[in-house]
């Protein structure tokens, strides 16, 4: 209840604010009443210092259950009989939120598409969508045969593909649990099967990524871009490794610049072979 200046119209008495009501402290004449009550509508008596919000976490694509199933929380105040009483409860829980083969398939690919989203350093909006497309393919029995390990590495790799991310199956497989044949062949399913609105990668994506990796100064990338648009024009290309054809460029870049750069290095970071590599530089060179 807080006071405020002006004064009562009857007897000049202060005025309180009490709720949504404006009363005279003195006489009790209601002032004024706003029928819109502008304080908060929640309570919380456990921490109602620090979180006063009642609100849970939004809803999210990357869980089974788009995160609205309820979380049996943990407390170091139960002791004995009573904590392992929650424990029970907490365990019977979590089993009956899967309630089939297909949830349970979902829950596993879904933890593994965030911890490869994760260790790759992606956006939530990558995981969202790699998640979607996990469902597409389960709707359309296209995980029948395959790993489920391959298709979550195969979601995030052909997300990426089709959000412009440039990202190798390489760095893909050096996260996940799958290796390149199983990736693969998934991604080969989901292509063919949903029609994905994939298309060659521009090698200018990876150039930036490659010059960080490689601590190389800036002129030198931006020098590198340029022998991309150069070799795009002049049809070197298609049917090339973008990732090779980026550190080739990077590698033709530091030669003209007499920048120390090896082509065992430049050819490590893009996950290519030097030989790749020394194709695409000799192309360049000619």
């Amino acid at each position: 209840m807080s006071t405020t200046t002006a004064g009562c119209p009857e007897c000049d008495g202060s005025l309180k604010q009490d709720g949504c009501e404006t009363v005279c402290a003195h006489c009790g004449l209601v002032v004024g009443e706003d029928s819109i009550d502008r304080g908060p509508e929640w309570r919380s008596f456990e921490d109602d210092e620090t979180d006063s919000a009642r609100t849970g976490a939004p809803l999210t694509r990357s869980r089974h259950d788009r995160g609205l199933s309820t979380e049996i929380g943990r407390s170091t105040r139960l002791k004995g009989r009573k904590r392992r009483q929650m424990a029970r409860l907490r365990r019977q829980h979590r089993r009956a939120q899967v309630s089939s083969k297909r949830e349970r398939n979902q829950v596993y690919a879904f933890t593994e598409i965030r911890r490869i989203v994760g260790s790759l350093g992606l956006s939530a909006a990558i995981r969202d969508r790699a998640c979607v497309l996990f469902e597409s393919a389960q709707k359309e029995d296209l995980l029948q045969g395959r790993s489920l390990e391959g298709f979550a590495a195969a979601t995030v790799y052909a997300t990426c593909r089709t959000e412009g991310v440039a990202r190798t199956v390489e760095e893909l497989c050096r996260a996940a649990r799958a290796d390149p044949d199983e990736l693969r062949a998934a991604y080969d399913a989901l292509n063919r099967e949903l029609g994905l609105p994939t298309g060659p990668i521009d090698p200018r994506e990876y150039v930036p990524r490659f010059a960080t990796a490689l601590e190389l100064p800036d002129e030198l990338r931006n020098r590198a871009e340029q022998l991309v648009d150069e070799a795009r024009e002049r049809g070197l290309i298609g049917g090339r490794n973008p990732a090779g054809v980026a550190a080739a460029c990077l590698y033709t870049a530091a030669q003209e610049q007499d920048v120390e750069l090896t082509q065992a290095e430049a050819a490590d970071v893009a996950d290519v072979t030097p030989v790749t590599l020394r194709t695409t530089y000799t192309a360049l060179q000619e």
